[in-house]
């Protein structure tokens, strides 16, 4: 199936702007999910489900470990065909208090020989209101969480930051499966990162003085460029709090001096933004393996960054993660990806002997 996808049809939709594709392939997807045929149709050639690969965590059913990262369905329109994708649960968003109208273009731009995107969107969206009514009271086939951000705009002080978080936070976070936070947008106008400890932990003390309840599991989003010493401190500040429920590990990378691009520089120096892909793996096992050592089981876990075949996800699972999210994969090797890392998963846990996908975890931390 990807074989088909990459000899046949990427070489005609990499011709396009990547923008293009995006907006294509959701209208296309938006479309078929609201036709129960095409629906079961996508479901009996790509959706893989087997025993080994359920879990059971924090009051969520998954059926596969493989999700949908949140920035490919930004504005919640794609909850119904994605579970015929073979996707076991999804996030969208992330999405912001008020609406976005994005940064200016080009804001995707391929890197071929790097396996990579840079992604300098914004966090375009429709804003907390507009999407809110087509996630709140609403069951799917599939867990889906919610990804809410500080609207990309420039404040004034922290006041005001947080204040917009705090919108937000509160309109949304009765909506989905799960919350997360996003704190590592690295394509906005605050340079500001949340990621940092001292003004994550402002954040916390805010959402603890305005007494917010939270209902569903919440995870916090952090940025492939954090240290450890920033990972330690993290971890030291979240594990006391008990509505913290784990981790997406990790969002794009933004230091590129911390990059070996095979690209040639003028494919990638004039354009902004964070990069996902291959080149985020390293650094997102990296802090996947420290948080499950430093932390043990108190966290959930989700690995993000550069799965595109069966032993990515797995090397993830083994390192520590519970879960896996990917997109860059998906555009690349095509919807046939999560089939074949399902498929794979189940392989590679019968080769180790293990009943189930919770037995690996963390076994390579």
């Amino acid at each position: 199936m990807t074989f088909l996808y990459e000899r046949f049809l990427k070489p005609i939709l990499f011709l396009q702007r990547p923008e293009t594709v995006h907006d294509r392939a959701l209208r296309i997807g938006r479309i078929i999910g609201e036709i129960p045929p095409g629906r079961w149709l996508l479901a009996a050639v790509y959706r893989r489900r087997h025993p080994k690969l359920r879990q059971y965590l924090a009051g969520i059913v998954f059926e596969s470990p493989i999700g949908l990262a949140a920035g490919f369905d930004k504005d919640a329109h794609l909850m119904k065909v994605l579970p015929s994708l073979g996707f076991g649960f999804a996030e969208v968003g992330s999405v912001t208090a008020r609406p976005y109208g994005g940064n200016p273009s080009p804001r995707a731009v391929r890197l071929p020989k790097d396996n990579a995107l840079i992604i300098n969107y914004g966090l375009k969206n429709e804003g907390a209101r507009a999407i809110r009514p087509r996630l709140q009271g609403r069951r799917f086939a599939i867990p889906i969480g919610v990804s809410i951000a500080k609207t990309n705009l420039r404040f004034k002080s922290d006041k005001e930051k947080l204040d917009d978080w705090m919108e937000g936070i509160r309109l949304l976070k009765g909506s989905g499966d799960y919350l997360t936070i996003n704190l590592s947008c690295p394509n906005t106008y605050d340079t500001e990162n949340y990621c940092d400890p001292r003004l994550l932990a402002k954040l916390l003390r805010r959402i603890k003085r305005d007494r917010v309840r939270f209902t569903k599991p919440v995870f916090l989003k952090l940025t492939a460029d954090l240290t450890e010493k920033q990972a330690d401190e993290i971890i030291r500040l979240c594990t006391p709090i008990p509505w913290v429920t784990g981790f997406i590990l990790t969002n794009l990378v933004k230091d590129r001096r911390k990059l070996s691009l095979a690209s040639p520089r003028e494919a990638y120096e004039p354009y902004k933004g964070g990069l996902s892909g291959k080149i985020v793996q390293p650094h997102a096992l990296k802090l996947v393996r420290r948080f499950r050592r430093r932390a043990g089981d108190r966290f959930i876990l989700v690995g993000c960054g550069g799965i595109f075949t069966p032993e990515d996800a797995y090397q993830y699972i083994l390192a520590g993660a519970n879960l896996v999210q990917l997109v860059t994969g998906m555009i690349f090797r095509g919807p046939g990806t999560i089939k074949e890392v399902n498929k794979g998963l189940v392989r590679l846990l019968e080769k180790d002997g293990y009943r189930n996908i919770s037995e690996a975890v963390g076994k390579l931390a």
